[in-house]
């Protein structure tokens, strides 16, 4: 089990396929460096009354802290920089708001692992 100490919930969108994904990052301490990671892709979603367990296509599951959405410097770096190098390749990386009702999200649209086919775009 993956435990960040900062996450957010980001949406990849590439011409016809969407992936939500956990962006993680860890605190690396006074004798570490921060850390980064994406899970696999979103399949499930627990809503627990102080975190969210997230279960990723790979098996793995993110135990996130319901108060620690948002990312740490190095995290909000990196992800910006994956964004931008992700529009070259027209993939769209969207950070999705902390309000988001995440099972509803996971559960009324195709993920990960499953037909990801958004709707055709005109």
């Amino acid at each position: 089990m993956n435990i960040p100490d900062r996450w957010v919930v980001i949406e990849v969108t590439s011409d016809k396929t969407k992936l939500y994904r956990v962006f993680a990052c860890w605190y690396g301490g006074w004798a570490g460096s921060d850390s980064w990671q994406i899970n696999s892709g979103i399949v499930g979603v627990d809503n627990q009354s102080k975190y969210f367990d997230f279960e990723g296509h790979s098996g793995s599951i993110y135990r996130c802290n319901k108060n620690s959405y948002g990312l740490h410097l190095y995290g909000s770096s990196v992800l910006n920089n994956l964004i931008e190098k992700s529009k070259e390749k027209d993939i769209i990386i969207t950070v999705l708001p902390e309000d988001t009702n995440w099972k509803e999200l996971i559960d009324g649209t195709n993920v990960a692992g499953r037909d990801n086919k958004t709707e055709e775009r005109e």
